[in-house]
């Protein structure tokens, strides 16, 4: 076991996967014993996320996160050395507490998560436990479960330059038995659908975007739903892996309509449509299809949308909330209140401290709802959210296509672990939105 005193904290600028820079920590125990974590920026954000703290200099295109470092090597560490590390709430409201700002606009939610990530591990090491073991200590949760991967295979929205509106097109393999198995069907899926798009598309349309998902130059979303069933198919998998979407819908919402077309600068407007017209056609699509899950369906402030259309669900298809609720925990009590949702997106990054995710991870569960850990389309090779999604029992995962090491760096993690769980390892398979609750 390592020392309990929190000894040095030391950040640094380093790049995350689409080559801007990032935070990362060093954090060091009086026995010598050194803790690393780094921090992850997103794409597509939502307006009510913490800060990210950016320079805005002439370095980086402004995206250096020079002052973020300062504020961690100079302000951060002196309020910190010297306190236990396993005393994770403690020091994640020192934080907050020396920030002084609802948003974390001063030191910077980066500057903040990277200091509570490596506190955790520090924590865990002082405690001689996993990582994981450690999460679920800290959240009081008594049961680990191996979450379903949702994997990102087709990509279009902001992370992509096809014309495709909708973001997201994942495969979850909730048939498998375990996670390894889940891999396996994962695994399958995507080169076959490699082989699919490239006998349709050419070779140029198997380029893959920021997080390894291949980005056709199709337009109609319905047709990246068939890619999918169609490779699926072949993969010889069909019955095991149902679909979900990630809309991204705040990035194509513009006075109070929906411009499925917003990538093509020539398209007249024929494809805007209400809210109430888009929430159809997701209907329409989950009967057609088997679609179990939509996140980010309509704006993040489009709250009469997110109301009817989780209505209209009833429960059968899940509504995640990603932009709309940031895993703020005032957003999700909102959400939860007006019914607007039924599922939280956990991005740690949104919020800026270890405590504060696990809360917004418990009252989504107190709300009846399920979770989903994220990581985000700039993502680093530090692989934390996988020792999360088990230690808070989430039940899902999405951490892109099994493609870029970045992304397999997560995957390849919930592999070990369920290997080191042994005969005690829980797939959450078809519970996916409700294990151990």
């Amino acid at each position: 076991m390592s020392s309990k005193v929190i000894s040095t904290i030391r950040a640094r600028e380093i790049f995350d996967s689409r080559g801007n820079p990032t935070v990362e920590v060093d954090l060091t125990t009086a026995d010598g014993h050194m803790f690393r974590a780094s921090v992850p920026s997103g794409a597509s954000t939502g307006i009510y996320e913490a800060c990210e703290l950016r320079d805005k200099g002439p370095t980086y295109m402004g995206k250096g996160v020079s002052k973020a470092v300062n504020n961690v090597n100079e302000k951060i560490s002196a309020a910190i050395c010297g306190m236990d590390c396993t005393a994770q709430l403690e020091i994640d409201e020192a934080m907050k507490t020396l920030d002084g700002t609802a948003n974390k606009t001063n030191l910077g939610a980066n500057a903040i998560l990277g200091v509570s990530l490596a506190v955790a591990r520090a924590g865990a090491a002082a405690k001689g436990v996993p990582l994981y073991q450690h999460f679920a200590d800290l959240a009081g949760c008594n049961q680990l479960v191996l979450p379903v991967p949702s994997f990102n295979v087709i990509n279009g929205g902001s992370h992509a330059g096809n014309r495709l509106a909708f973001q997201e097109f994942m495969i979850m393999p909730v048939g498998a038995e375990t996670f390894k198995e889940a891999m396996q069907i994962g695994s399958e899926c995507y080169h076959h659908l490699n082989k699919v798009i490239k006998a349709k598309y050419g070779q140029d349309a198997c380029n893959v975007g920021d997080e390894g998902g291949f980005a056709p130059n199709i337009q109609n979303n319905q047709e990246g739903v068939e890619l999918l069933i169609e490779a699926i198919a072949k993969a010889g998998h069909t019955g095991k892996v149902v679909i979900s979407m990630d809309v991204a819908a705040s990035e194509f919402y513009k006075d109070g309509q929906y411009d499925l077309d917003f990538k093509n600068e020539e398209s007249g407007g024929a494809s805007v449509m209400s809210g109430e017209a888009l929430g159809d056609l997701f209907y329409k699509l989950t009967q057609d299809f088997p679609i179990v899950s939509i996140e980010d369906p309509f704006d993040q402030d489009d709250w009469e949308s997110w109301q009817k259309f989780t209505a209209k669900c009833d429960g059968k298809i899940q509504v995640v909330g990603d932009d709309l609720t940031v895993t703020n925990i005032e957003r999700i009590k909102k959400a939860a209140d007006t019914k607007s949702c039924s599922a939280l997106l956990l991005k740690v990054n949104q919020i800026g401290t270890v405590s504060e995710s696990i809360a917004a991870v418990k009252l989504a569960k107190q709300s009846g709802w399920g979770v989903m850990t994220s990581h985000r389309s700039g993502e680093t090779e530090d692989n934390y959210i996988a020792d999360l999604a088990v230690g808070l029992c989430t039940g899902q995962i999405k951490t892109g296509a099994p493609c870029r090491s970045e992304r397999l760096s997560k995957y390849n993690q919930l592999l070990r672990i369920e290997e080191e769980l042994g005969d005690k390892a829980v797939y959450a398979g078809s519970t996916y939105k409700t294990p151990a609750w």
